[in-house]
């Protein structure tokens, strides 16, 4: 097959997705039914929270203040199409955000707002679910929603622009229903993680300095769960894993040589029903887990060996089908986006003679209701 034929073929395999998207989304059971992005992540030294709202096809921008959340300026953005995934380059130059068939770029500005570069915001061609910067700032990766393939783009650190470097295949176990979910990049740059819905998980090696990407392993439970979200911890010893369906709640993997996934005693470790985003506390010492049917957020302390204790007071209440959480730069706050609103956007801070506890702290509505956040970014 010729290169023609090839991006002709693909052209018109994501023309078939955008017109299945709306029935793919409506999937229940313990298939979430919507995209999920979130974590900690500034040209902007400013704190902001941006949310992807994939009912107003806007991107709101707070900027976060003591127990506050202000809108930056030109609040909410009007995209033109319905934002599916959102992430944040590591010096916060650049907000890409994914949509049915295309990756956009934004520049943050020192204020906050948003506009789109220089050079023109569609930056690739490609229907993603879920987005992921290196640690180095030099890649972007993308979990593929038509073929079981990532996405690896080189990015132009001066104007936001990306370049295809590779689509790296990964197999899928036969039985297995695939559901591309959410894909993280290590913080040591050495290895991509991609969960899959019921076909678990895949893993890569990678190298930031090449860009070179290979499927290592997969990582497969059973067929009756739904490995939904992922987080790494800092030292990239462990791996946490939002999952639903039979027995859910939040698994924990050690990681070895390669990327080597070995579950830790005890694990999974009971959270509510349909757990479905998951993020560590900046200082790594508590994990905090959505569950979207609760709508509820399960609070972790983390032990030995990764073993997790729920904190006091936990779970804890949130929006309508909370769907995306991440913890601020300075780590003193817990976003979390709700798909259902009411409110849209809560913000928690800690308790100050609990650690670890979450406490309400203030709401905002990201655009007019409904709204329905599908994703959250926040600077570094």
């Amino acid at each position: 097959m010729t290169e023609r034929q090839r991006m002709t073929l693909r052209w018109a395999m994501e023309a078939v997705f955008a017109a299945l998207l709306p029935a793919l989304m409506g999937c229940g059971g313990f298939f979430p039914p919507l995209p999920n992005s979130g974590g900690g992540g500034g040209g902007s030294t400013g704190n902001y929270v941006y949310v992807a709202n994939a009912g107003r096809n806007s991107i709101g921008g707070f900027a976060i203040g003591t127990n506050t959340l202000t809108k930056v300026p030109s609040s909410p953005l009007t995209l033109g199409y319905s934002p599916t995934a959102l992430a944040i380059t590591p010096s916060n130059s650049f907000l890409y955000v994914a949509g049915p068939s295309s990756i956009n770029a934004y520049t943050i500005n020192s204020n906050g707002s948003l506009t789109t570069p220089s050079g023109g915001g569609t930056a690739a061609i490609a229907t993603v679910v879920s987005l992921d910067v290196s640690p180095d700032g030099n890649w972007l990766i993308g979990l593929d929603g038509i073929q079981q393939v990532l996405d690896v783009y080189e990015i132009n650190t001066s104007t936001g622009g990306l370049t295809l470097a590779a689509t790296v295949t990964y197999p899928v176990a036969t039985g297995t229903t695939w559901v591309p979910r959410m894909v993280r990049v290590a913080p040591n740059g050495s290895l991509i993680f991609a969960a899959l819905g019921t076909a678990g998980d895949a893993v890569f090696n990678f190298n930031t300095s090449t860009g070179v990407t290979t499927y290592s392993q997969s990582l497969n439970p059973t067929t009756v769960t739904s490995d939904n979200a992922l987080a790494v911890d800092s030292g990239t010893t462990y791996l946490y894993v939002a999952r639903s369906g039979v027995g859910p709640g939040v698994a924990v993997y050690s990681i070895g040589n390669g990327g080597k996934l070995t579950s830790v005693t005890g694990s999974p470790f009971a959270a509510g029903t349909q757990t479905y985003s998951i993020v560590l506390s900046k200082a790594g010492t508590n994990v905090y887990a959505a569950n979207r049917a609760d709508s509820t957020i399960s609070g972790y302390s983390i032990g030995t060996n990764a073993a997790l204790t729920q904190l006091t007071g936990s779970p804890y209440s949130s929006g309508q089908q909370v769907t995306a959480i991440g913890v601020d730069s300075s780590g003193k706050y817990l976003l979390a986006a709700a798909n259902g609103g009411s409110p849209d956007l809560t913000m928690y801070s800690f308790d100050t003679t609990t650690p670890g506890k979450l406490v309400s702290a203030t709401s905002i509505a990201t655009d007019t209701d409904p709204a329905n956040p599908v994703a959250i970014a926040l600077t570094h």
